[in-house]
């Protein structure tokens, strides 16, 4: 059975309290520990062991956002604030739900029931093959897909959802971004933006801030761009 780790960062104590109460009533979450503020939680989030991190936004000193795009191995989040304008950006960050306060316990059920469909599929429909084996599976299109890494054009993050882009077809699977990053070959693929990783040997041309890969532009992060240079060219690049 699946059993999920969590922590709450927010600094109402009674959000804490209904937070508290709601995963106690929840069989597969375990509560590892509660934070009034973003900066406490960092050497428990170093740790590796939080599965689902439960983040309010409006906070002193750091917003909620800002602080989880500071993480480097981010567990999925999921936002609750009493600020619904937040959604989009929340989002834009892979967030795997955002719940606006007060929160019901069904629609608390709603989002966590996401977190652990998240993790079902990465245990059981994701298989552990090796990078020589060339290829892994992906739940998609209610059925268990190969795919091969030779076959792989870009991987592109859509909300909580990835996008596999091949030369004939595009999939798109309910997982994590950066599950997606960290089970990929980095030898073959790299993360040129936030929500964007390539195939190394399918890139066709370099133009200013973006990677030609058959009819698509792939933005690269100008923070990144000298470091996605290096991976491209170390090796390869004929200079007079």
């Amino acid at each position: 059975m699946i059993n999920i780790n969590c922590i709450i960062i927010d600094d109402e104590p009674l959000a804490r309290k209904g937070l508290k109460e709601y995963i106690a009533d929840v069989d597969f979450l375990s509560l590892a520990g509660e934070f009034d503020s973003p900066l406490k939680a960092t050497d428990l989030l170093g740790r590796g062991d939080v599965q689902l991190l439960f983040l309010d936004i409006q906070m002193p000193k750091i917003t909620g956002l800002d602080f989880f795009k500071t993480l480097q191995n981010a567990p999925p989040v999921i936002f609750t604030t009493a600020y619904p304008q937040y959604a989009l950006e929340g989002f834009e960050v892979n967030a795997l739900d955002y719940l606006v306060k007060p929160i019901s316990f069904d629609r608390f059920l709603k989002a966590v029931l996401k977190a652990r469909e998240y993790y079902e599929v990465r245990e059981k429909n994701v298989t552990e093959a090796s990078v020589t084996s060339g290829y892994f599976f992906i739940k998609a299109d209610n059925k268990l897909v190969k795919i091969l890494y030779d076959e792989i054009l870009f991987v592109e993050a859509l909300q909580n959802y990835v996008t596999i882009h091949t030369k004939d077809k595009k999939y798109i699977t309910y997982l994590t971004f950066k599950s997606v990053e960290d089970y990929l070959p980095s030898d073959k693929f790299i993360k040129v933006h936030k929500s964007y990783i390539v195939s190394a040997a399918k890139v066709e041309s370099i133009e200013g801030n973006a990677i030609l890969i058959g009819q698509r532009h792939i933005p690269i992060s100008r923070n990144q761009k000298d470091e996605v240079m290096e991976k491209l060219l170390k090796g390869k690049f004929l200079k007079r």
